[in-house]
């Protein structure tokens, strides 16, 4: 013996004498078993991006679903043909003042008779389009052979209130209904009809300046000149009859003259019983027939009340436009339109990642047990389908399958042609991994079948590769649809309502003046794809079988 080695002196009271009798068991463990889906959950949770991720979808999903649900606009159904491309815009949030969803828009280079005519827009009807001037120049010009100053302002409007005034006909039944609306709400929306003869004088009205203008119906007043400068009188008190003093100036209070139209000859002008602009007392000329039987009216309107009068019409309840991330060129209620797109995209993709799993989990299982010819046959075959381009099946399933199967029935085939080929051949070389292994070796010496062995054994070994791949599959069909959508190649609209893709190259096409309308779906998409592949990394790692059981 090693007189080296030390012995350590273990007290004699350490020790336990047990009895001959005594019926010994072993202790009952203290902590609780989990299964293999609760140990992918604890590892799951350890990935904190992936978590986040997870969170993000979830809320993406949750905003796809609820919103085209609970929102009060349809994207077929409400189509504005006036606030097409608008920025936007949340009245109860406008009014804080805060530069936020007001509807805010830059006007360039505006001239001061420009200026004078959205001032004097909004003291017609109350709503001042013009939130604020930016800046404001002074430039020598030569007008007709004189060097004139001429002041440029750069502004910035709401453009809600800038579609200002309009003119159309509607039927004397909506017209009645208009005015049933002005005596339930006290808004107005029918104002005084106003002439282009009534506005200039026959000098003014004749000149080149004025000749050939369209009219401009948010003109409600008399101007003295071609430069639309306006008529101002005297302000009469009308209890007194005399003539009203400001009293900071010493000089007499002036008012517009307004040219508003009282002609009521040859029967043309529509009874008119509702709320009327202050200052009037009967003699105004709201309505103008037309039509040989009288059964229409031309009228001339403010857009942004009258829209408040559709939403009564539609719903019972009168509203403000109330677009949280504006509109897109379709008129459409953009942050609706987003929810419908989103919500197609993701049901798409998960039906495509379904289908795409269980056809090629079938296909590379036999590939990968069998081997041999089975596998260089069914090998081939893939070979020869993985070489054909997605976007030429898109288009051939397009134009001949379409008409028989729809739009949405072709894209679908087509991506499930040949979408399985890449998880057969991940499902293939998970079965040449784990066919070999010892358990499997054990399961069949004990008399399992094939079948067993594939979908029992070695599948779940494989599980957790699949499963990740099968979660990245979903981003890249809602990738490939959007951008066969955003490109034209494929339109989904009268099926869907509308796409992200599609959202994205009708923002495109209006870049300049509406960037909003291809920021919002840019910025859903990139969240949405980002997202997506960091779940999936998550997944991995969760899944992945040598890492069971660690803490």
């Amino acid at each position: 013996m090693d007189k080296n080695i030390q012995f350590e002196h273990i007290p004699q009271e350490k020790f336990e004498f047990a009895h001959r009798d005594a019926n010994l068991h072993d202790k009952k463990l203290q902590t609780k078993s989990r299964s293999y889906f609760q140990d992918c959950v604890i590892r799951f949770k350890k990935n904190k991006s992936s978590v986040i991720a997870a969170w993000i979808i979830g809320f993406l999903l949750l905003y796809a679903i609820v919103i085209p649900i609970i929102s009060p606009y349809s994207v077929t159904a409400d189509q504005d043909p006036i606030y097409k491309s608008y920025p936007p815009y949340v009245e109860a949030i406008a009014d804080l003042g805060w530069g936020i969803m007001d509807g805010g828009y830059t006007l360039e280079s505006q001239n001061d008779r420009q200026v004078r005519v959205l001032e004097l827009s909004g003291q017609e009807t109350g709503l001042n389009p013009i939130i604020k001037t930016i800046s404001k120049t002074t430039v020598i010009e030569r007008v007709r052979g004189k060097d004139v100053e001429v002041s440029y302002s750069k502004i910035e409007v709401n453009r809600y209130f800038l579609a200002g005034m309009k003119s159309k006909t509607v039927t004397l039944d909506e017209y009645k209904k208009i005015q049933e609306f002005q005596d339930e709400t006290g808004l107005q929306v029918l104002y005084p009809i106003v002439l282009k003869e009534d506005i200039y004088t026959k000098a003014v009205l004749n000149s080149p300046d004025i000749k050939d203008m369209p009219p401009d119906y948010n003109i409600w007043y008399k101007c003295k000149d071609a430069k639309g400068t306006p008529r101002t009188q005297d302000v009469i008190d009308p209890t007194t009859g005399e003539v009203v003093i400001d009293e900071t100036t010493g000089e007499p209070l002036q008012e517009i003259v307004p040219a508003y139209t009282t002609d009521q000859s040859k029967d043309a002008a529509i009874p008119y019983t509702s709320s009327r602009i202050e200052g009037d007392t009967g003699e105004y000329i709201y309505g103008q027939k037309k039509g040989a039987n009288g059964d229409s009216v031309q009228i001339r309107y403010c857009y942004f009340n009258y829209y408040q009068f559709q939403q009564w019409e539609k719903t019972g309840n009168f509203s403000s436009p109330m677009f949280i991330l504006g509109t897109n060129s379709m008129g459409q209620d953009l942050f609706t339109a987003i929810g419908v797109g989103a919500r197609f995209s993701i049901i798409f993709a998960i039906i495509v990642s379904a289908i795409n799993l269980i056809l090629g989990a079938i296909y590379g299982s036999i590939q990968g047990y069998y081997g041999g010819w089975i596998d260089l046959v069914l090998d081939r075959i893939s070979d020869i389908l993985s070489g054909v381009p997605m976007i030429v099946v898109v288009t051939l399933f397009n134009l001949h399958l379409a008409a028989k199967v729809g739009s949405v029935g072709a894209f679908l085939l087509a991506f499930v042609a040949t979408g399985w080929i890449g998880m057969a051949a991940l499902t293939r070389k998970q079965f040449y991994r784990f066919k070999s292994q010892e358990h499997i070796l054990a399961a069949r010496t004990l008399g399992a079948s094939d079948w067993r062995l594939m979908f029992k054994h070695i599948f779940p070994n494989s599980l957790g590769t699949i499963v990740t791949s099968c979660a990245l599959v979903i981003p890249g069909v809602i990738g490939s649809e959007t951008s066969l959508t955003y490109l034209g190649i494929i339109d989904l609209s009268s099926f869907a309502g509308t796409t992200i893709g599609t959202l994205m190259e009708q923002g495109q096409n209006d870049i300049q003046a509406a960037p909003h309308a291809m920021l919002f779906p840019s910025i859903f998409f990139a969240l949405l794809m980002i997202s997506f592949n960091l779940f999936g990394n998550g997944l991995r790692d969760a899944f992945n079988p040598s890492t069971k059981g660690s803490d």
